[in-house]
């Protein structure tokens, strides 16, 4: 029996979806042991995931457990999800620094949003990492919660060896890629690495002809393309990232703090509020129909976890892509950083690609953007409250909105407003 232990269960949605993924493939018998700290949400994961099993024709067993050692006991992978501080915490993620003038779309992966959001996460990661060193010490850790950087980052710091972190923001910028260039995607070979919703598309081909070409040819026709912070970044810089125009225009300061790009590349801010709210609304459904006895509908997702635990599980090989530690797979971004690169999976496990080095000037925005990461870690890590200031001070966005005072002053506000989450010794304001 394969034991699958999914952490933050009462994340609904994006449980279904796994699950779905999961109960599609045939792993033999399996457990799935769901875990949340709320007890209404947890059932509801409990009575989705039965519902999906019956749907699919499947006849896995099924566990809830509000204490997290009981799920992960003897668990051959664990699926982490959770969102510390839920709503409440996004929300003055995104509000704490509008008042200083900070525009924020996502607030997820970078930036001040980022930085706290990590801030937040840690200490529920050094616990689950003490667990699973406790439980279930051969277990396969595979992290969809962000800032994906910082928390593999720092898991690896803890000690944990086999992590993963996981993001779909590859194959559905080559979903789209390939849409836009009228060639569909099962023919179209490319390879794209770098660092978690920054990466590049290095090479993005079907047979012998480079698509970038035709990629061209569509921007020059379409001006409503140009507005696209990620078609923007693509036309300067030469290779396309991998995500979102929302996400990629945190991540450099070049966009949000001036409102006429802000404008010109119709840039959404506040956008992640929106998804939260559309996500409870999600979450409330689910639950109604399922109380009620209606159906419910669920659609696969093509997320990577289930295909690495059904590679490993069977020894069926495929690509994913998976963000881990540089261990001279980029030559041009720092040693043990986490950087996002083409892994083969298979029985023995994930193997990540090494890549070369990127052109110069996409490793020097993936630089910029780990330093924020790095120091975040390092204030976790060392106990060291200045770090998070200075993590801040470097990024690019904030320090592009805010002189540096400014700055200290946002930080000492958010580790007052998120203190209940923080780790006792990153909880003082510094003056």
């Amino acid at each position: 029996m394969t034991k699958i232990a999914f952490i933050g269960a009462g994340s609904v949605v994006f449980t279904q979806g796994l699950l779905a993924d999961l109960f599609s493939f045939d792993l033999g018998h399996l457990h799935i042991a769901l875990h949340d700290i709320d007890p209404e949400r947890l059932d509801t994961a409990a009575a989705a995931a039965s519902y999906i099993a019956k749907d699919r024709g499947v006849t896995p067993r099924i566990t809830a457990h509000l204490e997290r050692r009981a799920a992960l006991a003897d668990a051959d992978f664990v699926i982490n999800i959770v969102q510390i501080g839920m709503n409440a915490a996004t929300r003055i993620d995104f509000e704490l620094p509008a008042r200083y003038g900070v525009r924020q779309t996502i607030a997820d992966t970078l930036g001040i949003g980022g930085v706290f959001r990590a801030l937040r996460t840690f200490p529920v990661l050094r616990g689950l990492a003490e667990d699973i060193a406790d439980v279930c010490p051969d277990t396969w850790l595979l992290n969809y919660t962000n800032p994906m950087v910082m928390n593999v980052w720092y898991l690896k710091a803890l000690g944990v060896q086999k992590v993963v972190g996981l993001c779909h923001s590859v194959y559905w910028t080559m979903q789209g890629l390939s849409e836009l260039v009228g060639v569909p995607y099962e023919d179209v070979t490319y390879q794209a690495a770098g660092v978690n919703h920054q990466s590049w598309v290095l090479r993005f081909e079907r047979g012998g002809e480079n698509l970038y070409e035709r990629l061209d040819a569509a921007i020059a026709a379409d001006p409503e393309l140009r507005r696209r912070v990620r078609v923007d970044m693509y036309r300067r810089l030469g290779f396309y990232p991998t995500e979102t125009s929302e996400h990629s225009s945190e991540y450099v300061p070049w966009y949000l703090a001036h409102a006429t790009e802000v404008e010109r590349l119709r840039l959404p801010i506040g956008a992640y509020l929106e998804i939260v709210a559309e996500n409870l609304a999600s979450y409330e459904q689910t639950r109604s129909a399922l109380k009620s006895g209606e159906p419910v509908p669920v659609e696969s997702t093509m997320e990577y976890a289930p295909q690495i635990i059904h590679s490993i599980v069977t020894g069926t090989s495929r690509t994913v892509y998976g963000n881990v530690p540089n261990t001279g797979l980029i030559g041009n971004l720092q040693t043990g950083a986490v950087v996002e690169v083409p892994c083969l999976v298979d029985a023995s496990g994930v193997q990540p690609t090494a890549i070369g080095v990127l052109p110069a000037q996409c490793a020097a925005l993936n630089r910029s953007y780990l330093n924020v990461a790095e120091l975040a870690v390092k204030a976790a890590i060392e106990h060291d409250p200045r770090a998070i200031r200075q993590a801040v001070m470097v990024d690019p966005a904030t320090a592009a909105a805010l002189p540096v005072e400014q700055i200290w002053e946002l930080c000492n506000d958010l580790v007052v407003a998120h203190s209940n989450y923080l780790d006792p010794s990153l909880r003082a304001a510094l003056r």
